[in-house]
């Protein structure tokens, strides 16, 4: 198991994140088509999750996100789970990143906290689906606690699409004991709600309970002047974790043109500031190995 907290391990190397679940459990057989996702996975083939986080830290990660990102309470009801198995399913996302890592002898378990707009399974997460901040905190609330009452070593607030999400999980992540890292999702160089990146950076870092800030599920050409953005406004560490550069189209629920996992920008992004690299949708193991090789092909694991 690491020795010290991700806190101190950030301090000394760069991490390196795991890739796709849904992408690996669909690799694997899964059935990742419906409005659930990977979280319909969870649910029915806990098994398969943990075999894929399992993959991941073989290939090299450092961290393990759960199968929690699309996991919400609304989501649930529609196929029949009221909230105390919808808790209890949450829960179960934690322990087995945790199992994971336990079995392997290293790594760190980070429990997915996916935006509002993810929940609804039709790419809303990548909108601004004018939400004001009371509304976003109350949906968070719950979730975040039962998250983070399962024991993660850091919560991955990830593919925020507004300055109003950040707020709120924010204010929200207060007196949950748990660190927390909040990533969000550019296009053009900005949110998707048209805001600057810089803006949301500084609001996130600005809370003692955030321990990294950067971006994820964007193409690879969109994360170094996304570094550029988050160094101007904090010191603190940044993570990035990329797609492989292919467009999801939520009406056919596909994915279009070629995946260009950019290996070859790794170690310019870790030079540019990043101290936690992975990838997000469309990357695998392979990926994981690739960027393990980059960043610290000689470095213990944690």
């Amino acid at each position: 198991m690491p020795h010290g907290t991700l806190a101190d391990a950030l301090a000394e190397r760069p991490l390196v994140l795991d890739g796709g679940l849904g992408t690996r459990l669909d690799d694997r057989g899964a059935d990742v088509s419906s409005a659930l996702w990977s979280a319909g996975v969870l649910a029915d083939r806990p098994d398969l999750v943990l075999e894929v986080h399992r993959e991941y830290l073989e290939a090299g990660a450092d961290l393990v996100t759960s199968a929690s990102y699309q996991v919400s309470y609304e989501g649930f009801a529609r196929v029949g789970l009221d909230r105390r198995a919808t808790d209890a399913l949450l829960s179960r996302s934690v322990e087995l990143t945790r199992q994971a890592c336990d079995e392997a002898g290293h790594g760190w378990a980070a429990a997915s906290v996916g935006p509002y707009g993810a929940t609804l399974g039709d790419g809303s997460e990548y909108r601004d689906l004018g939400l004001g901040v009371a509304e976003l905190r109350a949906w968070h609330h719950d979730r975040l606690r039962v998250l983070a009452d399962a024991g993660p070593d850091v919560l991955a607030v990830e593919t925020l699409a507004t300055l109003a999400e950040v707020d709120a999980v924010v204010a929200e992540l207060e007196g949950t004991g748990v660190p927390a890292w909040i990533t969000v999702t550019p296009v053009d160089g900005r949110l998707r709600s048209g805001e600057p990146i810089a803006d949301a950076i500084e609001l996130a870092a600005a809370s003692d309970d955030v321990l990294a800030v950067g971006v994820n599920c964007c193409p690879p050409e969109e994360v170094a002047g996304a570094i550029a953005a988050a160094r101007s406004a904090t010191a603190k560490p940044i993570v990035v974790y990329p797609n492989s550069g292919e467009r999801w189209d939520a009406a056919s629920r596909t994915w279009s043109g070629v995946g260009t996992v950019a290996h070859g920008l790794v170690r310019s992004w870790r030079e540019a500031g990043a101290a936690i690299i992975g990838g997000c949708c469309r990357t695998r193991p392979g990926d994981t190995r690739a960027i393990r090789g980059v960043l610290s092909p000689d470095a213990p694991k944690a």
